[in-house]
């Protein structure tokens, strides 16, 4: 029988940290190990527990949630799952913990403290288990601002960049972004996430990058330095018309677990873009995305998986790359670069395929 997932919760509310206890200790995979009222408990049980994972609240006293994680993450690098309230507060914080290295998120139901949390119960079991496999790395400190890269050589109003991702996904996604161009060829996402998180991670995108970035709305228009995310709980499509490419917001069920869907996104543009797209699928938990990245590279597009080397969980990228979807896996850190070269080869003839 496999070890128990050891898990230390870390919340100042001593009802939720009974909650949480008595949650996760229904599944005989689990085990807490440790359950501190703050950050300076917290550390001691690390140092003598060693857990698999952390559940971290972020509003704590002596010290916030969210500089405990960048401790963590520099010192002890161990997946964590944030557990933080569903508010606006919230939401930006818990896209500011991912960027640090958090590995999920799970939103405490609003309300009187404790009310409703059956409801999210299952959904941090699952969570633990995932990020109990995850692949966590130290945080890596820019000490500059990162190097813009130079806007394609060839690009026109037909050939975009097409993004899918899950776990591990606002980092990626971030680091992708903050290289581009202000003048760079369109891009759309679809992200796994909650509705009440990717408004707060659209805005904090369009803060730090130089392209505009937003959510998709329902016919807006894809041009040059614009970035639409997948808004929440609705897919995103795209449709082609005489002037180029327009969002469509569709609220369709879930497909493969989710809404928005990657294999939503890569089909529409496989349909509506073919050889003019580029596509890109990284890290993150399941199979969203693998059918449609396969749909692009038969359509004539071209497509980048994440290397193993780099994801957080290499799911997606594995999937897409047995479907057939990837031309080429690449670490992290080089596609971008490989992303905008591969706008500027289109119209060049036959690429790798």
């Amino acid at each position: 029988m496999a070890r128990p997932i050891r898990v230390v919760i870390v919340d100042d509310s001593n009802l939720m940290r009974q909650l949480l206890t008595a949650a996760l200790s229904r599944d005989n995979a689990i085990e807490i190990v440790g359950a501190a009222r703050d950050p300076y408990e917290a550390r001691e049980i690390i140092k003598a527990s060693n857990p698999d994972v952390i559940t971290l609240d972020i509003e704590m006293p002596r010290m916030d949630g969210l500089s405990f994680l960048e401790k963590i993450m520099t010192l002890r690098p161990t997946p964590v799952v944030m557990v933080s309230s569903l508010t606006q507060a919230g939401s930006d914080a818990t896209i500011r913990a991912l960027e640090l290295g958090a590995v999920d998120y799970v939103g405490k139901p609003a309300g009187s403290e404790g009310f409703g949390f059956h409801a999210v119960a299952d959904e941090l079991i699952a969570k633990i288990k995932m990020a109990a496999m995850a692949r966590v790395a130290p945080l890596r400190r820019l000490a500059v601002r990162p190097r813009i890269l130079p806007a394609p050589r060839r690009s026109d109003n037909r050939s975009l960049i097409a993004i899918g991702a899950s776990t591990g996904g606002v980092e990626r996604i971030r680091d992708i972004l903050q290289v581009m161009p202000a003048d760079c060829p369109p891009i759309v996402i679809a992200q796994h996430m909650g509705q009440s998180y990717l408004a707060s991670f659209a805005e904090r995108l369009n803060r730090l990058c130089e392209p505009v970035v937003t959510l998709a709305t329902p016919g807006a228009r894809l041009q040059p330095g614009t970035v639409f995310i997948a808004p929440g709980d609705r897919h995103l499509a795209l449709a082609r018309d005489a002037l180029g490419y327009v969002c469509q917001i569709q609220d369709t069920a879930l497909v493969n677990g989710h809404r928005p869907s990657v294999d939503v996104l890569f089909f529409a543009i496989a349909k509506a873009a073919g050889p003019n797209a580029v596509g890109a699928i990284l890290s993150g938990m399941g199979r969203d995305g693998a059918a449609g990245l396969a749909a692009m590279r038969a359509a004539g597009a071209y497509t980048v998986g994440e290397q193993e080397s780099s994801c957080v969980v290499y799911g997606m990228p594995r999937t897409a790359k047995e479907a057939g979807g990837v031309v080429l896996e690449l670490p992290l850190a080089q596609i971008a670069a490989e992303l905008l070269r591969a706008i500027g080869a289109i119209g060049d003839g036959p690429r790798v395929s």
